[in-house]
């Protein structure tokens, strides 16, 4: 007699880790966000964020909502190799650890203060969204911004 809606333990660990591959991908800040202003509330830019060396760093591919603004602006406020460069293409996120849940040991640059802060990552909203902390020193003492994954990678 053929049994019908029982699968073999073999297919069903099949089944399974078929499904947690797609889990495991977006288990990582790796990939493209849509930076939010958290004082606007406006998208900003698009950074990709890529691990090298076994650590993450974001880097600026777009900007967006510019209005009157210049579409590639100079980091004129920027220190070292960054002051005088293009916004588009920078660096601005950097030495991102994994530590459990979330991502510290690095640091993150305002282009437009060219100020450098301290900061961590972590993914919401089953990996869709970013939170990303900038602060000095302790993580009290700073601002988040939620990042939203960028639909077009």
């Amino acid at each position: 007699m053929k049994r019908h809606g029982i699968l073999k333990p073999a297919t069903f660990a099949l089944l399974l880790a078929g499904l947690a591959v797609p889990a495991l991908a977006s288990a990582t800040p790796e990939g493209r966000w849509r930076t939010v202003d958290d004082k606007t509330h406006k998208e900003k830019s698009i950074v990709e964020i890529t691990e090298v060396n076994g650590e993450l760093q974001g880097k600026v591919v777009k900007l967006l909502n510019r209005g009157d603004k210049p579409a590639n602006p100079i980091c004129d406020k920027c220190e070292g190799d960054r002051k005088g460069k293009p916004v588009i293409g920078m660096t601005i996120l950097w030495g991102l650890k994994q530590d459990g849940d979330e991502w510290s040991g690095g640091e993150i640059l305002d282009p437009e203060s060219g100020e450098t802060y301290d900061a961590k990552l972590a993914l919401e909203d089953e990996g869709q969204k970013l939170e990303v902390r900038g602060f000095l020193g302790i993580s009290l003492l700073g601002r988040t911004q939620t990042w939203a994954r960028d639909a077009q990678q």
